[in-house]
């Protein structure tokens, strides 16, 4: 799913703060439950590469979880629209589907599949062959230990045309993949609302993904605080890549991020 470091913190952290309905404790846990979130942040960075021109960027999710660890989810943002090679898309929707299993000793293990799509992308012009949606399967696996959360996760996507260097539009390039590992950390500070993320993903291209280089790495340092089921966020992501938009602006370049959000 292409949320911001600080906007996946922070969504986690309010859902993880929402207190729960009132339940019986003798009542066995809900087979299947439901949970959402909305809020707003100042830029929608993916693996550090701004998708909104450096601008605020509305986000939304919902997921429907099974007792038995099989999961689905839809989230969106805005973006702007020279994230997709037609320049005609200004939303993002991602589908999900996976299914998580906790062991014993503080392991969980997730795997699944994004499909990207992008409402609104049409052909640019008569002879476009163009595509922008596309599958990714991922998986990832994490340890906790007290209140501190480690995760390493892999995202492949295989080869496709919308991961084509024009996307497909000329016809003329080549369907490529793209591979992308990364790690995450969470600190939960014991009797406070404050939370504490840090983050090292490195991308494998050349492809759609990846921008103008063959590979680049992104980090980012976070903080949350949450208060009731609102969540506040701060960030700093960068990367050692340029992405030079049609505005003149570098995507990739690192700033500072804020985000609120709420969970339901």
């Amino acid at each position: 799913m292409r949320y911001t470091m600080i906007s996946f913190a922070a969504l986690a952290a309010a859902a993880a703060a929402t207190p729960a309905m009132a339940q019986d404790q003798t009542d066995p846990p809900p087979v299947v439950t439901i949970s959402g979130s909305v809020g707003v942040v100042s830029d929608y960075k993916f693996r550090g590469i701004s998708q909104t021109d450096g601008n605020f960027a509305v986000q939304g999710g919902i997921t429907i979880a099974h007792a038995s660890g099989f999961y689905v989810s839809v989230w969106g943002s805005s973006i702007d629209d020279y994230v997709t090679v037609h320049g005609t898309a200004h939303q993002e929707l991602d589908l999900i589907a996976g299914y998580k299993h906790a062991f014993d000793g503080g392991v969980t293990v997730d795997v699944g599949a994004l499909y990207y799509v992008y409402p609104g992308t049409r052909p640019g012009f008569a002879g476009d062959r163009s595509s922008s949606d596309f599958i990714e399967p991922y998986a990832s696996v994490s340890y906790a230990i007290g209140p501190a959360t480690a995760k390493i996760t892999g995202n492949y996507a295989p080869k496709q045309k919308a991961l084509a260097i024009d996307q497909g539009q000329s016809g003329l390039l080549r369907k490529q993949d793209n591979f992308y590992l990364a790690g995450d950390l969470s600190v939960a500070i014991p009797k406070t609302p404050i939370g504490l993320t840090a983050h090292l993903g490195h991308t494998w291209g050349p492809s759609w993904l990846s921008g103008p280089t063959n590979e680049y790495t992104d980090w980012s340092l976070g903080a949350t605080a949450t208060w009731k089921s609102l969540t506040f966020g701060v960030s700093y992501v960068d990367t050692d890549t340029n992405f030079i938009t049609p505005s003149g602006k570098d995507a990739a370049k690192g700033g500072i991020l804020g985000s609120v959000s709420v969970a339901f």
